[in-house]
């Protein structure tokens, strides 16, 4: 079974900055690297708003938004179920197909409201390629608790003292595990 590795930590501490730093560094070693990150979107400094990235063919959509007014709400947050379903839960499964590593930032509350990305997750729990991921870190959900609990996964807590030296350590247990 392929190394499956996610990190964990407070908002704000750096969990899709990691993600993203190991996503440049493997793709500078050659690997192809698909699936998704998540990124806050904002407005004179204030966040409004997360977009999905998809790695597989840097398309972009709205995970979710204060500007719109349907869809379920997470806080302030309106979610748009279309781009999770199109975009976040399709990259996932084509990298699952197509790439070397799959990655996924976050398994959150946002992206678990769309049965599609549920689906996603879980096949991409069971598929045989190298994963990197977040995960929320609060949140109870079974697919959550199957990350936290699985002895094939390995979960890392981000925080200040060490957002700096994990990405390497990643990039590392992953190419060892190819």
């Amino acid at each position: 079974m392929s190394k499956k590795i996610f990190v964990t930590g407070d908002p704000g501490v750096g969990k899709t900055t990691l993600i993203s730093k190991v996503v440049f560094e493997l793709k500078s070693r050659g690997y192809s690297v698909g699936g998704v990150i998540t990124r806050d979107v904002r407005e004179r400094g204030v966040r409004v708003g997360f977009e999905i990235l998809s790695l597989n063919d840097n398309v972009r959509g709205v995970l979710a938004s204060t500007k719109f007014r349907s869809g379920p709400k997470v806080g302030k947050y309106f979610v748009n179920l279309n781009d999770l379903k199109n975009i976040f839960a399709t990259s996932i499964l084509y990298a699952i197909d197509f790439s070397d590593i799959v990655v996924c930032d976050e398994v959150g509350p946002m992206e678990l409201l769309s049965p599609e990305v549920r689906r996603a997750v879980e096949a991409l729990l069971s598929c045989n390629k190298p994963v990197v991921g977040s995960v929320h870190k609060r949140m109870r959900d079974p697919i959550i608790d199957r990350i936290s609990s699985s002895p094939d996964i390995k979960v890392y807590e981000i925080t200040f003292e060490n957002r700096n030296v994990l990405p390497k350590a990643i990039v590392e247990e992953i190419v060892s595990s190819i």
